[in-house]
């Protein structure tokens, strides 16, 4: 996953009305009746049918931590799909997206001004349409340059053009290298 893949999932996390199951065998039972065979679990989580088969009736308790990791991210990412998708929603039509981040922004702007890219930490609440693109984007399997692309372009008009206010002649806006991103919808 890219920068932006994983700062859609760790806003939807936040999201979370319930906490995930902690326990090993309570994670696994969670991941058993989502995929419903030890064969599926096994295949999601890259180990024996048998490693799933012990971790579900409690006779091996502490996997090694890159199978732990494994198993967290896969219960995570099946919790609660009906309150990720009425968050979304949300954002896509009514509340919109909050971006924070600190990134290289790299513009294409008229002749007598600098088009340098520089480090910038901005916070910037982008429109609704821009939630739905990114949303829509991103269930079409678009590429992270693709999903920035959305980013940037609603950087472009909402912050360095203020809206159609300022900056007119700055046409493309690219994000090249990203320190952090985080949503917020």
């Amino acid at each position: 996953m890219g920068d932006i893949e994983d700062a859609i999932e760790r806003a939807d996390q936040e999201s979370f009305t319930r906490r995930p199951p902690k326990t090993l065998k309570g994670q696994i039972n969670f991941l058993m009746r989502q995929l419903k065979t030890t064969r599926a679990v096994a295949a999601e989580l890259g180990v024996s049918q048998r490693s799933v088969e012990r971790y579900r009736t409690g006779e091996r308790k502490h996997p090694p931590q890159a199978i732990q990791q494994r198993i967290d991210a896969a219960v995570r990412s099946r919790w609660q799909p009906l309150v990720r998708r009425r968050r979304r929603a949300e954002a896509a039509t009514r509340r919109g997206i909050t971006v924070e981040t600190r990134a290289r922004f790299g513009y294409t702007a008229p002749v007598g001004t600098t088009d340098d890219g520089r480090f910038r930490r901005l916070t910037v609440h982008l429109p609704p349409a821009y939630a739905q693109q990114l949303f829509d984007a991103r269930e079409a399997g678009a590429t992270d340059q693709q999903l920035r692309q959305i980013i940037a372009d609603g950087f472009r008009t909402t912050y360095f053009q203020d809206g159609g206010a300022r900056a007119m002649g700055l046409s493309d806006v690219a994000i090249n290298d990203i320190d952090y991103i985080d949503f917020d919808y």
